[in-house]
């Protein structure tokens, strides 16, 4: 072949290629805005879908292999006994997270409003919930009913990944896309643990005319007010509402006195060598070093509550369940009752689980007990900063 020829073989390729280059380059994913309507014979619709278990034993009881990994769910506490477990130190936040984004897949929204601009999409649900998320792969803080939940988005092929960091070694991968014909929002959910878990797929199809709801009623124009304050009517007019303080752990702030109170150990819990004495003893101590006054075994206004409920195995194994809550009295207005009633409100609440050898036992649930005391203890110092 000759110079001239090859040439001009060459100039075809570049003629045939390059269109078809910015045809596919321009032909991008369709955006996920719009307004979607859950479509039920579409969509799977399982009820158990969830993460694990929060604990299993260890090394598994049936097979009689030698347990591996630390031991008691307790962080450097060395190897665990014959028979030992691995257990899940969940937080109250944790917790709540957990159940509230395990709900929402479970009870998936018959309606989304999405908003996509290329730097940010708001999904808003037809219950009122509205989330923001810039698709850049950074963490970003979101905030859920009662808790924050750390989250990342980015697209991929079209798709709009969502990432919710639900706990240690526990995410929920949420997977936008949508398709042309036919028209559909296709949402994916996974469960991940260690990289797999349960897996969601909803369908969406685009709202009707008829489905879209009413625009919000405008507000009654309020009455006219004299001088004095009074509308024309003559009726006082009503006050405002005395302002809320929605501050991060605003009913934390102005504590300085703490009661304590250790519920009462059962026999099993003194035979794996606790007691009560020493472990209110020890609470009171932090609490005390941390610059609160402690009234001991008081559970007046605001308190520090300790509950442990032990179990001994015929091995010889202790297993222990420790809750910690910071409990305080006030009065409220229920629903249901004409009156004012006292209530007790649960402020603060973490627990944990310990297991081994009973000469070790009561350390080790006493240590555990103490770092939730002093964690609340800083909480509280934050909140009074």
């Amino acid at each position: 072949m000759t110079r001239l020829s090859c040439a001009a073989v060459l100039a075809a390729a570049t003629i045939v290629g390059v269109p078809g280059s910015r045809s596919a380059s321009a032909q991008e994913a369709p955006a996920l805005a719009g307004r979607w309507t859950l479509d039920p014979t579409a969509s799977q619709s399982p009820r158990e879908v969830g993460f694990g278990a929060d604990w299993l034993p260890a090394g598994g009881s049936d097979t009689g292999a030698e347990p591996g990994g630390g031991g008691g769910g307790r962080r450097g506490s060395g190897a665990p006994a014959a028979g030992a477990f691995l257990a899940r130190r969940e937080s109250q936040d944790d917790a709540a997270r957990v159940q509230q984004l395990t709900a929402e897949v479970r009870n998936p929204a018959a309606h989304l409003t999405i908003v996509d601009t290329p730097s940010a999409i708001t999904i808003t649900d037809d219950r009122g919930r509205s989330r923001t998320f810039h698709p850049d792969g950074r963490q970003e803080l979101l905030q859920l009913d009662n808790v924050p939940v750390g989250a990342s988005a980015k697209r991929d092929a079209g798709r709009l990944v969502v990432l919710y960091q639900v706990e240690e070694g526990r995410e929920l991968r949420y997977t936008y896309s949508r398709t042309v014909s036919p028209p559909q929002l296709v949402v994916e959910v996974q469960f991940l643990e260690k990289g797999k878990g349960d897996t969601v797929r909803r369908v969406y199809e685009p709202s009707s005319a008829d489905e879209t709801p009413p625009p919000p009623s405008p507000a009654a124009p309020a009455p006219a007010i004299d001088r004095q304050g009074v509308p024309a009517g003559g009726a006082l007019a009503p006050a405002p509402p005395p302002a809320i303080d929605e501050r991060p752990d605003a009913a934390l702030k102005g504590l300085a006195a703490l009661g304590v109170v250790v519920e009462g150990l059962s026999s099993q819990a003194a035979a794996c060598g606790l007691t009560q004495g020493p472990l209110e003893t020890a609470v009171s101590k932090h609490l005390s070093d941390a610059g609160f006054t402690v009234r001991r075994n008081s559970d007046e206004d605001t308190y520090v509550y300790v509950n442990v409920i032990t179990s001994s195995l015929s091995s010889g194994l202790c297993v222990s369940r420790y809750d910690v809550f910071l409990y305080t009295q006030t009065t409220a207005k229920l629903s249901y009752h004409e009156a004012p009633v006292l209530v007790q409100v649960s402020l603060l609440h973490k627990g944990g689980l310990a297991g081994g050898a009973s000469a070790a036992h009561a350390e080790g649930v006493t240590r555990g007990v103490l770092e939730l005391v002093d964690g609340f203890a800083a909480r509280i110092r934050a909140a009074n900063k």
